[in-house]
């Protein structure tokens, strides 16, 4: 299974209405660019097929999956489109658990103490903090105090490069990056401009 823990500082790129027509382009600019990490969320249309196109081209030491997967059935589908990276916005330990056997990576959402700790029982490989708009640094800081060292802790939402230094001193390991680095409709040159923007914000880090 992809190792997390060999990427300091991973982002995930979140690919929400990424078109089956546009899925390997978009997803060549992102490898070339350093991601490593691609999230096709399933609440839009041609997700799976996208997963599919993206699996076909992935590096060998990249990971492609699927967001808002809500179910035991999401998981099963994004698995059969060679998706081996689960990630939801919410915390359903049976869904985690459900990846987790079919030795999926599992990033789910959550945004509290209590939500982390049941994700982390249930098998969670690190944690989506979700919405980061409503859970600042200083709310980052807090429960990274309390949360095992080794898992990554990643904010999604309202992600941009220019925020990114706070959250990681506050103890964030990761990030998932959605708008701020694609839309649908994007110009490739665009894409690309973002996507270096966030791997020079994350290399600053480091």
């Amino acid at each position: 299974m992809f190792d997390l823990q060999t990427y300091p500082c991973p982002l995930v790129a979140i690919l929400r209405g990424l078109s089956p027509a546009d899925a390997v382009g978009v997803a060549r600019i992102l490898f070339d660019a350093g991601f490593r990490m691609l999230e096709v969320p399933l609440n839009r249309p041609g997700a799976l097929e996208a997963i599919r196109s993206i699996r076909n081209i992935a590096p060998h030491d990249s990971i492609v999956g699927g967001g808002t997967m809500l179910t035991e059935k999401d998981v099963d589908a994004v698995f059969e489109a060679g998706g081996r990276l689960m990630v939801s916005p919410n915390c359903e330990p049976d869904v985690i658990r459900h990846a987790v056997h079919k030795g999926m990576l599992a990033l789910p959402g959550v945004a509290t103490p209590t939500e982390a700790f049941r994700a982390l029982d249930a098998g969670a490989h690190g944690l989506k903090l979700f919405p980061a708009e409503m859970i600042p640094p200083s709310v980052v800081k807090a429960m990274r105090s309390v949360l095992p060292s080794h898992i990554h802790v990643m904010p999604v939402g309202g992600v941009n490069p220019n925020n990114m230094k706070a959250y990681f001193e506050a103890g964030a390991t990761g990030f998932g990056i959605g708008s701020q680095l694609y839309q649908p409709g994007m110009e490739a040159e665009d894409v690309r401009k973002s996507a270096a923007a966030f791997m020079q914000a994350r290399q600053a880090l480091l």
